[in-house]
């Protein structure tokens, strides 16, 4: 399921990007600095466009995906207090061996 969820997210992720690529710039952010002023700001002609209804459900879906990842992949961590870099992994490290005494004159 983990595996499919993935895929999943992949597609949704590459799709995200080209949609958001082949979209036109207006000249400024959620259509201020278009012809039609400031009575256009988040109307419903003004953003109702195929490209924006895309772009909203596919960030919607990759949320959602990636929140879902992240709930599946919570307890997948082991080791006390999940820090991977407070203690070394088990059975690489041997107890230290004393230096060899050095020779008596």
């Amino acid at each position: 399921m983990t595996t499919a969820l993935l895929i999943l997210h992949f597609c949704v992720t590459v799709a995200l990007i080209g949609v958001v690529l082949i979209q036109r710039s207006e000249g400024g952010g959620l259509g201020i600095g278009s012809s039609q002023g400031m009575g256009a700001f988040m109307s419903g002609r003004g953003t109702a466009n195929l490209l924006t209804r895309t772009t909203a459900v596919l960030a919607g879906l990759f949320m959602l995906l990636s929140l879902t990842l992240a709930l599946l992949y919570r307890g997948g961590v082991s080791g006390v207090g999940h820090d991977i870099l407070a203690q070394p992994p088990q059975g690489t490290v041997s107890a230290p061996q004393p230096a060899p005494a050095a020779p008596k004159p």
